[in-house]
């Protein structure tokens, strides 16, 4: 399973790309544009900018995103 951690302070999200089909939902959804699409799938870029509404992990249809303060 290739999970990547993105860690920023007491904020962590992992994404598990073998789940993530890329679709977007996290990125539009996100209102401080953490999230990026990048060869094919989600990545949290800008971890620091979170405000941990977890809008991510709902949208997310396949499930890929866990946010930890959730």
């Amino acid at each position: 399973m290739a999970v990547k951690k993105y860690n920023e302070g007491s904020i962590t999200i992992e994404i598990d790309e073998d789940k993530c089909n890329a679709d977007g939902e996290c990125v539009n959804v996100c209102p401080t544009n953490v999230f990026e699409i990048v060869e094919g799938k989600s990545k949290a870029i800008r971890i620091a900018d979170c405000i941990e509404c977890c809008a991510c992990v709902d949208a997310c249809p396949t499930k890929a995103i866990k946010h930890h303060s959730c």
